[in-house]
């Protein structure tokens, strides 16, 4: 589903953030997130995506799932911005975080631990380095099951009251 679904959202000028596909209480549904693209030196918030976004996303990738046939029952296209608990998937979502809050969970675990929540160093070489109860962790990006941003509240309550 991400091959298919990546050019259209590129060819929109956005970066495919995550793609989520399963059964909900409302039926089958496929979930992209997509965000503006990072600019080197400005900062993790780098732009907006509005909702004539979505909706121009969902439709291209509506139309090319419709063609490539790849779920042969009904589903629920949702497309949205990936939010500020946003998910962090590849190396360069890592990367592009680095000095922001985030929560991990392995698959296999390092050092006998599987849960980790604290501040991302860096990421290179397949590998993720966080700050977590005084010490740091490097963790394979294979092994990660799960990864989030942790919200700035703060910041987020100070940015809108700007």
């Amino acid at each position: 589903m991400w091959l298919l679904a990546e050019p259209y959202v590129r060819d929109a000028g956005f970066d495919l953030i995550e793609v989520q596909y399963g059964r909900e209480p409302s039926g089958m549904v496929v979930r992209l997130y997509i965000d503006a693209p990072a600019v080197a030196g400005a900062g993790p918030m780098t732009g907006q995506v509005g909702l004539d976004d979505c909706e121009r996303v969902s439709r291209d990738v509506s139309a090319a799932l419709d063609v490539a046939d790849l779920i042969p029952h009904a589903y629920q296209l949702e497309v949205s911005s990936p939010g500020l608990d946003r998910p962090l998937r590849r190396e360069v979502d890592f990367a592009r975080f680095v000095g922001e809050s985030a929560r991990i969970r392995l698959i296999d675990g390092v050092e006998g631990r599987r849960n980790f929540l604290g501040t991302l160093r860096a990421a290179r070489d397949g590998r993720v380095e966080i700050a977590c109860d005084g010490r740091s962790y490097e963790i394979p990006i294979d092994d990660i099951q799960k990864a989030n941003l942790v919200p700035d509240w703060d910041r987020e309550f100070h940015r809108s009251a700007s």
